[in-house]
């Protein structure tokens, strides 16, 4: 039983209220939960305190993602039902006690409760987080679902942005040894477990405005100026209704479940390995050209790309239509990656640019993912919907690390491996997309048979 402050009748929006106002509660949320993306900037902290490796600590981050896809799938249609206050206040609750668990555990030396905090009580926080103002969006944003989505979402890909550098300025001041601009330093568990503590407080903060903030649009509201009508004369764009039960009995379902695995592992495989890769592209004799220093400022390249592809491609979409735009992300991407893997290592300028574009098509998908299920499933349990499509992710978030890594540990020890190296994973990728491309390819109108007679839909 929900307290009544968190009911969905409480936040219905009064007339004049501006619908301009939703994404910046959105984005409070997602900028915060993108915190998941700046793992690596205590990562070695932890392995130190720990006495463990890299693989191990790293899976802290991939069982964050599991748990993403699994709260999402399972936890959508409680948030459709409560709506986004409930959705987002949850959201908050299990993020913000995920790293006051894991503060505890760093403190004991309990690796086990930083899996526990971290890994899956911050993981549901994040599922439930991602997908918990994305049907409010939509309500919101009939006339243009794509900007809307790509607004709020780009919080998400940009939330490491933010986390990254106030991480490392925490972590050195409360470790008077450690210096975030040199690479060999390493913050003690305790400067970690006091970041983990500052960041809960901060985090409670913003989500706590997001969610407060957040409105939904009565049920005769629409955009000023705006006429439904409009949207029947769109291809692929339905006014119908789809339940979540129904949506996942049918093939566009599946279809759409691909191609957001296939461009999500494609992604991932450049994403967690970005450091690394652009100092073996050009590594010659033993010594790369590429420094530490400028390859963590390609990292933050690829970040800043990976949070605008989320804005402007999903706009872009709603201009050209959902299914061209993903031909985009996919069959230009795999053209991309067959450059990156043939002639990337021909100059440092053309490997940045080819992996900045194609990281601009992952934050794409993901951004517009959720304007794409609204055109073929409609308003009615969208979010539940998408959060069941998010298992894509997970698997991706498996997938993506464990091809490029199973191929690189063929090759030879990091630190030693070259372009050459890169390629069959690359090639892989390629396939990848060709296979995501296909799927995109086959999408067509949900079936009439699959719609609901009667519904809720007004519900967001």
């Amino acid at each position: 039983m929900l307290p009544s402050f968190l009911a969905r009748d409480r936040i219905v929006a009064g007339p004049g209220y501006s619908r301009w106002l939703i994404p910046p509660a959105a984005l409070a949320v997602h900028l915060c939960i993108g915190q998941v993306y700046a793992t690596s900037v205590y990562k070695n902290a932890l392995v130190a305190h720990f006495d463990s490796s890299l693989t191990t600590i790293g899976f802290i981050f991939s069982l964050a993602i599991v748990m993403l896809g699994l709260a999402a799938g399972f936890g959508g249609t409680w948030v459709d039902r409560n709506g986004p206050r409930a959705a987002m206040a949850a959201s908050a609750a299990f993020w913000v006690t995920g790293f006051l668990v894991a503060a505890l555990g760093i403190t004991l030396g309990w690796l086990w409760l930083v899996f526990l905090g971290y890994g899956v009580i911050g993981g549901i926080g994040l599922g439930i987080g991602y997908i918990s103002p994305v049907s409010t969006l939509i309500k919101w944003f009939p006339d243009r679902p794509g900007l809307a989505t790509g607004m709020a979402i780009m919080g998400f890909g940009g939330g490491a942005l933010i986390a990254s550098p106030l991480s490392g300025r925490l972590m050195g001041l409360y470790d008077s040894d450690y210096d975030a601009t040199d690479p060999t330093s390493v913050a003690d568990g305790h400067a970690v477990a006091l970041l983990f503590v500052t960041l809960a407080a901060l985090y409670l903060v913003f989500m706590s405005f997001g969610a407060f903030t957040v409105r939904v649009p009565a049920d005769d509201w629409v955009p000023e100026g705006w006429d439904p009508s409009e949207v029947r004369s769109k291809k692929l764009v339905t006014t119908a209704n789809v339940s979540a039960d129904n949506a996942i009995r049918t093939p566009q379902f599946w279809l759409l479940w691909v191609v957001l695995f296939c461009n999500v592992t494609a992604g991932i495989g450049i994403l967690e390995q970005a450091a690394p890769m652009i100092q073996d592209f050009f590594r010659e004799g033993g010594t790369s050209s590429v420094s530490a220093a400028a390859a963590g400022g390609f990292v933050g390249l690829l970040s800043i790309a990976n949070m605008s592809g989320r804005f402007v491609w999903s706009s872009t979409s709603d201009v050209v239509g959902r299914k061209p735009i993903y031909l985009l992300y996919l069959g230009v991407g795999l053209v991309l990656y067959a450059l990156l893997a043939t002639v990337g290592s021909s100059s440092t300028a053309l490997f940045v640019f080819l992996a900045a574009v194609i990281l601009t098509f992952y934050g794409g998908g993901f951004a517009t993912i959720p304007a794409y299920l609204r055109d073929l499933f409609g308003t009615f349990q969208v979010g539940a919907i998408h959060g069941r499509l998010l298992t894509a992710w997970s698997a991706a978030g498996v997938a993506g690390p464990f091809i490029v890594n199973r191929f690189l540990d063929a090759q030879g020890e990091p630190g030693a491996l070259t372009a050459d190296a890169y390629r069959p994973a690359l090639l892989t990728m390629v396939g990848l997309l060709a296979v995501g491309l296909v799927a995109n390819l086959l999408v067509r109108p949900v079936a009439e048979r699959f719609h609901e007679t009667s519904h809720e839909g007004s519900k967001a």
